[in-house]
């Protein structure tokens, strides 16, 4: 059963497919706010497949078993994050106190692995997409950490089923959160590389940035980690923000699916509505807009749970 929980649901064939089926979602959601067509339901599919039967070419001065192994621990790291999000109710598949710590370090490691596959390239174009990586990554990642542990700080507990159990059965603090909510959808737009913060991947300017020397199957599995971690992530915020639940394991189910889109949908208006930003003006927007938000909020939640204690 742990051998198919795994690999197949919701493992790493569920996740797999959930992710093109938003990568579809994404694209379309994304064509139709700017008045197009966009693309039909099979095309992540089929870019997916393209990939992996085009030729995998690594640079001569490349190093070898880093260019190799890195598109393979990004997946895996996203993999395995996503066990420990709940999807039918208000427990996950494998869950215990800390897994939250958990998840967010476990989605630390694909943008460290982007870094380093552009870093081992030894390209002008990707060491410059790496550069841009490591930037962002220390830019968002302190607002997206302190918003989405502030509410498990009011929940006292560290386990993401812990946390939505909590809110669960206390609905009307969830409102506190919302500044924490809003805080945590912009950071999650520089997590996943996305328009205002795509600087990494910025194709007016260094092409594909990281990724510029990946090609083929290789790059098919690093552009399969991409689409799963948007899946992590809208699932994750869902999760802390929006724990709704029915107590009907295939309701839940169906709500988790609604949840992750409505997500997916703010995602894509984002994306629609901003242009890319400098990456100077990146990094001071996180540093001072986002961060004192998300230290407010963790300040209030701090009093709050020393006042119903």
């Amino acid at each position: 059963m742990a051998f198919f929980n795994i690999l197949i649901f919701p493992g790493f064939v569920f996740l797999g497919a959930y992710a093109l089926v938003l990568a579809f979602l994404d694209r379309k959601l994304y064509a139709r706010l700017q008045n197009r067509q966009g693309p039909p339901w099979f095309q992540p599919l089929a870019d997916f497949l393209k990939l992996l039967g085009k030729e995998t070419v690594i640079p001569v001065d490349a190093d070898k078993k880093m260019f190799v192994f890195l598109p393979v621990l990004a997946l895996a790291a996203v993999t395995t994050s996503y066990l420990y999000i709940p999807l039918w109710g208000t427990s996950s598949l494998y869950p215990f106190e800390g897994d939250l710590i958990v998840i967010l370090y476990l989605l630390t490691l694909p943008t460290l692995c982007f870094f380093l596959g552009g870093w081992y390239s030894t390209s002008v174009y990707a060491t410059l997409g790496s550069v841009r990586v490591l930037t962002q990554l220390f830019s968002y990642e302190v607002p997206l950490f302190m918003a989405l542990l502030t509410p498990a700080l009011l929940a006292g507990t560290w386990s993401l089923s812990g946390i939505t159990q909590y809110y669960a059965a206390h609905p009307l603090y969830i409102l506190i959160n919302i500044p924490a909510l809003i805080v945590a959808v912009i950071s999650c737009q520089g997590k996943l590389e996305r328009v205002p913060f795509d600087l990494p991947e910025a194709e007016t300017e260094i092409v594909s940035g990281a990724f510029v020397e990946y090609s083929g199957r290789l790059y098919a599995i690093f552009r399969m980690a991409i689409d799963s971690e948007l899946v992590v992530v809208c699932s994750l915020i869902a999760a802390v923000f929006l724990p709704f639940y029915t107590g009907v394991a295939i309701a839940d189910f169906g709500l988790y699916l609604v949840k992750t889109i409505a997500i997916l949908f703010i995602f894509a208006l984002f994306r629609s509505v901003m242009a890319r930003i400098r990456i100077e003006q990146m990094v001071a927007f996180c540093w001072k807009i986002l961060t004192p938000l998300a230290l407010i909020q963790l300040i209030v939640n701090l009093v709050l749970k020393g006042v119903l204690a």
